[in-house]
């Protein structure tokens, strides 16, 4: 987006201008010659203090300031206004001055003046020394609005891409899940609690956001995992049992090198939510706070999800049970906070519905370790 000289030419006589000098009526005079170039938006001051903040009221977009006047003179208003002459945004300031001594000059431009102009001046020299100053900010402006156009445009794109990313990658999620529960609603529902624990412990609404989106990537990896393991209907044996656990790594292998906060998040879940705050998990043996708080959230919903619900191999546990073995696993597997979450959203009637879809009575089943192999 380009303006048009016309359109510059508009800006240009809008523009907010400051004429800071201790005489009034030198004031008055420059403030008659730009009013007579067509300028509308022209404040002065006689006072130096006056104009430092009208600098920060009113913002101009071009400065005209005298040197030479009681204190503070104009290098030290150059001084107080600094921030806005090196912030970025091309603030103007045309020194107006009897003393054009080249110490003086030197001075003045090291300390943020773009111009000088010694006084007596001549008239249309003043207006053409305004307008290439003004010229130059409202050029430097536009330049500053494309590239926030652009830098918008290319977030924008960025966001398209991680999005068709992660799209792929659910449904990737998906296909895994359907091999393992028959309603593929299991990596939702385990985003649904991970969201609800992760915002009593204190997580703002981007984190706990991102926490429900990245959980529902926490299984990806077990599209890599044989049928005849992930289905199997009796206990593993120790080889399949070490095929089953490389879900973790597996999974994290495929969110490596993500660029958004979510898939980084979903790495680490993926790698780490079956890791035990006692040290006794995989893939790392990673303990207590090493663990990434994101992968405890989700240990715990997985678990939870997952005892239940019927997988191919077990049906699922009452849900008493399952908080009953959950609370029984508080600072061995699980974290203990977790685990106090996970009993206060139970409690308050939160884990109820698809969340909870076990049998209210008590089921015949093998003992923890057998039972829940696939979970731990």
């Amino acid at each position: 987006m380009t303006a048009l000289p016309g359109e510059r030419a508009v800006a240009a006589v809008d523009a907010r201008i400051l004429i800071i000098d201790d005489q009034i009526s030198n004031v008055h005079l420059v403030q008659r010659l730009l009013e007579r170039a067509g300028y509308r938006n022209i404040n002065g001051t006689s006072s130096s203090r006056e104009g430092i903040a009208l600098v920060e009221r009113i913002h101009p977009d071009v400065i005209l300031l005298d040197l030479q006047m009681p204190a503070p003179d104009g290098f030290a208003v150059l001084e107080a206004i600094r921030p806005h002459l090196s912030n970025g945004s091309y603030l103007p300031v045309l020194v107006l001055t009897a003393d054009t001594s080249d110490e003086a000059t030197q001075a003045a431009l090291s300390q943020g003046a773009r111009d000088f102009l010694g006084k007596p001046f001549q008239p249309a020299e003043l207006l053409l020394r305004v307008k290439n100053l003004l010229e130059t900010r409202l050029l430097h402006r536009l330049l500053q609005e494309q590239n926030r156009v652009l830098e918008e445009r290319v977030w924008q794109r960025t966001r398209e891409l991680e999005e068709a990313q992660v799209e792929v990658l659910e449904r990737l999620a998906s296909a895994a899940e359907f091999r393992d529960d028959d309603t593929g609603r299991h990596t939702r529902r385990v985003g649904e609690i991970a969201a609800q624990l992760g915002r009593l412990l204190g997580f703002d609404d981007q984190r706990v956001e991102i926490v429900q989106r990245a959980a529902v990537l926490h299984d990806v990896g077990k599209i890599g995992i044989p049928d005849n393991i992930l289905r199997k209907p009796g206990a593993l044996t120790a080889a399949e049992r070490r095929i089953m656990c490389t879900h973790t790594t597996i999974g994290a292998r495929m969110l490596s090198g993500g660029s958004s906060a979510m898939v980084r998040a979903a790495e680490l879940i993926a790698r780490s939510h079956h890791e035990h705050w006692d040290g006794s998990g995989y893939p790392d043996g990673l303990s207590g706070e090493r663990i990434p708080m994101e992968a405890r959230l989700v240990a715990a919903a997985d678990y939870f999800d997952a005892m239940t619900h019927d997988r191919p191999y077990r049906s699922a546990w009452p849900l008493e049970q399952v908080m009953t073995d959950i609370e029984a696993a508080r600072g061995t597997h699980f974290d203990p906070r977790v685990v106090d979450a996970l009993l206060a959203l139970w409690r308050s009637g939160a884990l109820t519905g698809d969340m909870a879809g076990s049998p209210r009575s008590p089921i015949p089943s093998p003992n923890r370790a057998a039972a829940t192999e696939r979970n731990q």
